[in-house]
């Protein structure tokens, strides 16, 4: 297995299961030098929380990134997440550009948007510049929502394969590589994630009746981590998804859980698919 140094980008919510306190042990776990790069603090995530505490932190990023700049300090993967403005996406975006090593593989998660609608915080202008970062990335890990705000295809809740590959065919041809598209599911019984780099590949497995929040976070982090320990761009995809799946079915039934999904007893289970 590939001992890596990555860079993750992205917030950290104390309580709520997502974003870096997802990131961090996930791909500790997978056996990766997982480095952080927080870009703001939130007290809890924004959904179902109320009166957070919020703390920017945009200012730091280009003086971190100083800093490792003069330390020599480059990384094997970079993987970003939930951004906070369009001041940080330049940040990351410079970021992508020059603290990558000559092989580095960059994956964007674009976390602005889902079922149809963006992100409260977030306007099209938002959306349009996230799609100018995906452009830099190797991988990009978007949901249906997000892949229609970017390419302007408008989006539908009941959508067939062809649509899909309209879809994803508009992110290539402006100018996005592989392609990871999240939560595709063509019936009413299961759901799955649809790798496409030189051909179309989907994974799927069993949709549960409810969704859970982080679910996102945790299976970009876990692709992540599958992938830069060698695995397929296909069998990441799959391992991830499956331990997504695994973390919500270990949470159902737990009306006082509500917040995220119980993913910590389910990591034994991610590293032994990764062996």
């Amino acid at each position: 297995m590939s001992y890596n140094k990555i860079l993750t980008i992205q917030d950290i919510s104390c309580v709520g299961q997502c974003s870096l306190t997802v990131a961090l042990p996930i791909l500790s776990a997978c056996g990766q030098e997982t480095v952080i790069l927080p870009s703001a603090v939130l007290s809890t995530h924004t959904g179902g929380f109320k009166e957070f505490t919020f703390r920017d932190l945009t200012d730091d990023i280009p003086k971190i990134q100083e800093h490792w700049q003069k330390e020599g300090i480059k990384f094997d993967a970079i993987y970003t997440g939930y951004l906070g403005s369009l001041k940080q996406i330049n940040y990351v975006e410079d970021i992508l550009d020059t603290m990558g090593k000559d092989s580095c593989v960059k994956i964007v998660d674009p976390a602005m948007a889902d079922n149809g609608k963006l992100y409260s915080i977030f306007d099209m202008e938002y959306a349009l510049r996230m799609a100018e970062l995906c452009k830099k990335a190797d991988i990009v890990i978007p949901n249906i929502t997000e892949a229609c705000l970017m390419t302007g295809i408008p989006y539908v809740e009941k959508y067939d394969k062809e649509y899909v590959l309209r879809v994803i065919n508009a992110l290539k041809e402006s100018g996005m590589n592989t392609v990871i598209l999240t939560g595709i599911s063509y019936d009413d019984s299961t759901t799955g994630v649809v790798v496409y780099d030189k051909e179309y590949q989907y994974y799927s497995h069993k949709k549960l009746s409810k969704g859970s929040h982080g679910t996102g976070d945790i299976f970009a982090s876990s692709f992540t981590g599958a992938y830069m320990s060698g695995k397929s761009l296909f069998d990441a995809a799959g391992i991830a998804a499956e331990f997504v799946l695994k973390c919500m079915e270990n949470t159902e039934g737990d009306a006082e859980h509500w917040y995220g999904v119980k993913f910590e007893p389910c990591i034994p289970e991610l590293i032994k698919n990764l062996i």
